[in-house]
């Protein structure tokens, strides 16, 4: 069946720990060669576009199998592609203006001025990453087969996994959720630290999570051929 949430999920983990990276170099005033950014972004993007344009269009997916993937994994991941996407654009072309502000006022400033008006959309999709939680929780929507090795010991007990990437996504959306008011408010720098909190370890877990998954669904291809 067409399922590539594997390396949609490395993706999307490299691609969160990276927006944290980069806001904290910016805060900190520390040096940021913009065409490097670019580059990573703009990688992790097409990725995330490509796969998360697919999986969204392709409805229902595989068939009657996991129909409800297309939301869960294909439109934030083509959301959060689309974003990684359009700052690889202007860190490539507009990349040295983002040095001109230094210290965690004028940067905030600047980002506020630029990235005001996407924060709306960031907002929104954080909203959606609640509801995908609710979801995965009220349905198990995650839960592994038996057949599925390591995830596959839990196939007993479905709520384990579904809180697991339930928990995911709500971190993720506390964080975008929070993005707009970091950007907006003069004295923000809390809300920066719990936003760049909820990313890294989020990030940190969906990348460890999808390179695991390489193994546990090529195990599970194996075991139910």
């Amino acid at each position: 069946m067409p399922t590539y949430n594997t390396v949609m999920s490395v993706a999307a983990g490299a691609g969160l720990l990276l927006v944290v990276a980069l806001g904290f170099r910016l805060l900190t005033g520390r040096r940021v060669v913009a065409e490097s950014w670019a580059l990573a972004f703009g990688a992790l993007g097409f990725l995330l576009v490509v796969t998360g344009l697919h999986m969204t269009l392709t409805w229902p997916l595989a068939g009657q199998g996991f129909p409800f993937d297309n939301i869960v994994f294909g439109e934030p991941a083509l959301a959060f592609g689309v974003l990684l996407s359009t700052a690889a654009f202007y860190l490539w072309k507009r990349g040295g203006t983002l040095t001109e502000a230094t210290g965690d006022a004028g940067t905030r400033t600047g980002a506020a001025v630029l990235a005001g008006p996407v924060s709306v959309f960031v907002f929104g999709m954080g909203l959606a990453c609640f509801g995908i939680a609710a979801a995965g929780w009220k349905y198990t929507l995650f839960a592994a087969p038996p057949e599925e090795p390591i995830s596959g010991e839990f196939a007993d007990y479905p709520v384990l996994e579904a809180s697991f990437i339930s928990g995911l996504y709500v971190l993720v959306g506390i964080g975008a959720v929070l993005f707009p008011f970091v950007l907006r408010g003069a004295r923000a720098g809390w809300l920066a630290k719990v936003t760049g909190a909820v990313w890294t370890v989020s990030g940190a877990l969906f990348l460890l999570f999808g390179a695991l998954n390489y193994f546990t669904h090529i195990g599970l291809i194996v075991n139910t051929m």
